[in-house]
This record gives C-alpha cells, sequence and structure tokens, in this order.
C-alpha cells in the first residue's frame, strides 16, 4: 500500500440530480399494490423505510416514470438532510418495492463513465459529505440544503478500477451488516408472534381446558389477573445533562433519545459519552429495559418505546431524564415484562396520553397505571424460556454489526481519500 494523489472533482461533474414529484397528499393511497413514495420521512441513515411509505396510484406510474427509482440510485432528503441519527439519505437496494421519488428529495445518479455509480453512494454515504451539509443547511422553520450545494460538493475520484476495488470491499462490509440485521429482524418478529399469540390472543400451550372469565378489561383467561404496571415493575428517571457533561471520550457510555428505535430496539449509533456526575438510580447495564418518556415530534415518534440495553464497553451506561429505567418487581420476568411493552398495545395506548407543543412528554405515572391482563408466573417463566436465547442472539448480533460498523466507517474515508491505495491483488 502506498499514498497516491488523485483528482478533485464536484458532484456537478460527474452526477444527474434530479427533484423528486410534487404528488399531492390527498391523493395518498393504502393500497400495498400501489406504488410506494420515497419522501424526506422514509429517508433514514442509508435505508429507506418501506414500512412508512405513503403509497400512489399504479395506474399512474407510467406518465410518472421519470420519477422512477431503481437498484443503485442514491437519494438525499433536502428538508431536514441532517438530523441527530445522522444525514438523510440511502440507496435503493435489489429487491425493494417499485418507487417514485418525492419533491424535496434529490436522487443521484452518475452520468459520466468516469464515477461507478456504487462508489457514488459510499461518496454521499461518508463522513466527509455529511461533514459539508451540516454546516451549510439553512432555514429557520424548516432546515434544507439545495440541489446545487448538494452538487457542488467536491469530493476525490480515483480511476475506475480503484473505485470498483473500494465499492467491493465497502460493500462486503454492507453485505455483513445487512444479513445481521436481516437474522435480528428474523429473530425479533419470532420473539413478536409468539407473544401475541400467547398473550393476545390467548393461544398458549394448554389454552384449550381454561375457561374464560369477565375483568375490567373484558373476557381473560381464568387464573389471570388485571393489574397496573405499576404492581409488577418501578421506574427510575434518567439524568439531567447540560452540553459540558457530554464528551467525545472518556466517562460512561451515555443513553439518550438517539439510542432508541421508531419501532423500539437499541441503536449504538447514538451512544455518547458522559463525564458528569450522577447518582445510582441514573445507571443502567446490559440487559435493562429503558423507555422514551421525551419525543422531538419533529425528527422521530419514539415516545413510550422500549429497549434492552446492549452489551457497553463499560459495566454500566448513563441514561438521560428524556428515559425511565423500567425494573421489574416480584417474580415478574425482565425478559416477559420488555416483551409486553415491546410487543402488545402498550407503546400505541400510552402515548396518547403524552403532552406537549414542540416537545412530547410522558409523566411516568401514565406509565405505571397502565393495566393489563397477566398471566401466571409459570406461564410467563415458560414464554421467557423460548424468547430469552433469542435476545441474546441479538445482543451477539449487534455486537457484530456495530464492530463491522466502525471498521468499515474508519476504513471509508481512508480509501476515498486515497490515504491507502489499494494494489490489483489486494482484492480478488
Amino acid at each position: 500500500m502506498m499514498m497516491v494523489e488523485w483528482p478533485k472533482v464536484n458532484l456537478a461533474c460527474c452526477v444527474e440530480l434530479l427533484a423528486g414529484f410534487p404528488f399531492k397528499s390527498e391523493h395518498y393511497t393504502d393500497n400495498p399494490d400501489d406504488v410506494a413514495l420515497v419522501k424526506g420521512e422514509n429517508v433514514s441513515q442509508g435505508h429507506i423505510l418501506w414500512e412508512i411509505s405513503k403509497r400512489w396510484r399504479v395506474a399512474d406510474f407510467t406518465q410518472l416514470q421519470k420519477f422512477e427509482l431503481v437498484p443503485g440510485d442514491v437519494v438525499v432528503a433536502m428538508d431536514r438532510p441532517w438530523v441527530p441519527a445522522g444525514l438523510k439519505w440511502a440507496y435503493i437496494r435489489e429487491g425493494d418495492p417499485q418507487a417514485l421519488l418525492v419533491q424535496r428529495c434529490a436522487r443521484l445518479r452518475s452520468k459520466h463513465e468516469s464515477l461507478n455509480q456504487d462508489f457514488l453512494r459510499f461518496v454521499i454515504g461518508g463522513s466527509g459529505f455529511e461533514s459539508y451539509v451540516k454546516p451549510i443547511t439553512t432555514g429557520v422553520n424548516i432546515p434544507h440544503i439545495s440541489g446545487k450545494q448538494i452538487l457542488d460538493y467536491e469530493f476525490t475520484l480515483p480511476p475506475l478500477p480503484e473505485q470498483r476495488r473500494i465499492a467491493g470491499i465497502l460493500s462486503t462490509y454492507d453485505d455483513l451488516i445487512e444479513n445481521n440485521q436481516r437474522r435480528i429482524r428474523i429473530l425479533e418478529d419470532m420473539a413478536r408472534r409468539l407473544y401475541r399469540e400467547w398473550f393476545v390472543h390467548f393461544r398458549y400451550p394448554g389454552h384449550e381446558s381454561v375457561p374464560f372469565a369477565d375483568s375490567p378489561l373484558g373476557q381473560i383467561p381464568q387464573g389471570w389477573e388485571v393489574k397496573k404496571l405499576g404492581d409488577v415493575a418501578a421506574t427510575f428517571r434518567g439524568r439531567s445533562y447540560r452540553s459540558v457533561d457530554l464528551a467525545d471520550e472518556g466517562g460512561f457510555p451515555f443513553l439518550n433519545l438517539k439510542c432508541l428505535d421508531r419501532d423500539g430496539g437499541f441503536r449504538r449509533s447514538g451512544l455518547k459519552r458522559y463525564i458528569g456526575e450522577f447518582k445510582e438510580t441514573h445507571l443502567a447495564k446490559k440487559g435493562d429495559i429503558v423507555m422514551a418518556v421525551t419525543d422531538m415530534t419533529q425528527e422521530r415518534r419514539i415516545v413510550a418505546r422500549a429497549a434492552l440495553v446492549p452489551s457497553l464497553d463499560n459495566e454500566f451506561g448513563v441514561f438521560s431524564m428524556d428515559l425511565v429505567r423500567i425494573e421489574p418487581k416480584g417474580e415478574m420476568p425482565k425478559s416477559f415484562l420488555y416483551s409486553f411493552l415491546r410487543y402488545s398495545s402498550f407503546a400505541d395506548e400510552v402515548k396518547q396520553h403524552a403532552n406537549g407543543a414542540n416537545v412530547l412528554h410522558l409523566s411516568p405515572e401514565r406509565i405505571t397505571d397502565f393495566r393489563f391482563s397477566a398471566p401466571p408466573v409459570d406461564l410467563m417463566e415458560r414464554f421467557v424460556r423460548f424468547v430469552a436465547p433469542a435476545l441474546e442472539q441479538m445482543d451477539v448480533l449487534q455486537n457484530q454489526t456495530a464492530n463491522l460498523r466502525r471498521t468499515r466507517d474508519l476504513l471509508l474515508p481512508r480509501l476515498l481519500s486515497g490515504k491507502v491505495h489499494l494494489l490489483p491483488e489486494d482484492v480478488a
């Protein structure tokens, strides 16, 4: 390997940028057979959130084909292009749904043979482009970036064979990450299906011989009890903090809103470092349950969403006042409590009690006052014997994924800048 000097170019030289079509929201459909729309709200960090896509009549597709997205296309959100979770960009993968681009999003395609399309997505997904976007994003109510500003971005352009090699190496990391995420989704779906089968539809082992009884929540199996969440769990509020309490290194991992996914689950990329003071009640360790009680409504709908704290680089982490830690009491198994918070109707129901204009706040009392039908302890423990290994395997896969991302993100700018030069034999 050796240092090499490659030319600097801007995107305008070799990229075609297309802004999306102004689809009218009153004509959106919910028909899964219609065409998916890609708009700012479902452009995430590196991928499209297809599950929240709006739809458009498939009969109109031909006349709107100019705005079709195909595998390899790179998409950048032009409104709020950068959020605390990171840059809102994505690329279209093989197997993604047929889709059309909505206004205030930009589609980027190579228009010149000197630029490989796969290499382009790593240029946009790299730290250099994100660092370029953050300071030039303008606007008070809706921060935005223009197409011209995107095309003005300057980057290093290696020779085409080098681009292919770089894209090949980085794609290998992405493929491993995607495979891990796919396995996590399968395990998550298995846990969710089992919970709902046993505790929502009441089709648990031996249910045939158990009659139903009246309760304040309707008909429930005999022997089950209606309880408040506060009867079986305690909540602990996190630490208030100032910017001076956070650092790039040292201290403890700091768990905050950016660590929680919209659908629940933990995002390691949201972790910060905390160097301020704290109490023992502000600490969380691997396997603890944390939940968002604050929600920045213009960014993500995560209030009342729960996550399991993963393996950390310290035994404990400090969690922010925007979260609560939920600790089971008595004979309540932690894995069952977590599954209840994630897979039942709890989050959708309790978040209706959050209030606030720009920022939603959920009182911890609303959490502990929530009533549910509690099954017998032996049935909960039987469920845990099935689910706990899956939750542990998810943690292992998430650790692997975090390490792969870290390695890729360290390698990416070095490859793109030419600081690491690949010889032909470096890549098969």
